[in-house]
């Protein structure tokens, strides 16, 4: 699927409603919403918590220090930013950077699953334990970080924020060995994505016969 559907929705379109959304009460208070960015057709899709201080002034996901790590850890697979696409399980700002709250993260999850209806990602990775959340309710992430499952015929890979290795720098080569794996994952999901398109090439193939 394209980034843009037959419905003629777009990811642009969904950049444009989130500026202007009023949903919920995070409007009141933010600077700029952060739609997300990066390659509309990314096999790999990044889903944070929420934007922070630099993000909501920018308007972009991850600009500030975990946005830093988050590069450098993209730099040791071998990817840029362009090579992805980074969001949000929440769009705009919370005060004082506090956690999101569900009905926050209720309110942005029609645009988030638009996004990744658009974009179509082999692996999603979730940063954090409210992004994970969505796909691994009543998860502890200290559990589960790095461990792929498969979901709604997705692959989605539970990481730890980026953050939390700036407050817990233990953290950090944890982390960087969590997101070490990514590559063979995604080749992986690939691999399997590829495989099921092509079983359902030959049951076509076979209906025709009749």
């Amino acid at each position: 699927m394209s980034a843009e559907r037959r419905d003629g929705d777009s990811l642009e379109k969904v950049a444009e409603e989130v500026r202007k959304c009023t949903l919920c009460p995070l409007c009141k208070s933010r600077t700029h919403a952060v739609p997300g960015e990066g390659n509309p057709r990314a096999k790999l899709m990044f889903i944070g918590e929420g934007p922070g201080y630099h993000e909501d002034r920018q308007g972009r996901p991850f600009v500030g220090a975990a946005g830093s790590f988050l590069n450098e850890m993209l730099s040791s697979v071998g990817l840029e930013r362009e090579d992805v696409f980074i969001t949000n399980v929440v769009k705009c700002r919370p005060p004082q950077n506090r956690d999101p709250q569900p009905a926050e993260i209720q309110a942005c999850s029609r645009y988030l699953e638009r996004q990744v209806q658009m974009i179509d990602p082999a692996v999603i990775v979730t940063l954090g334990r409210h992004s994970m959340a969505k796909y691994f309710p009543n998860e502890r992430i200290s559990k589960i970080h790095g461990q792929p499952r498969r979901i709604g015929g997705r692959t989605v890979v539970p990481l730890l924020h980026p953050a939390a290795a700036l407050h817990k720098p233990e953290l950090k080569q944890t982390e960087l060995e969590d997101f070490a794996r990514l590559p063979k994952i995604l080749e992986e999901a690939l691999a399997r994505q590829s495989g099921e398109d092509d079983e359902g090439s030959q049951e076509m193939d076979q209906l025709k016969l009749f």
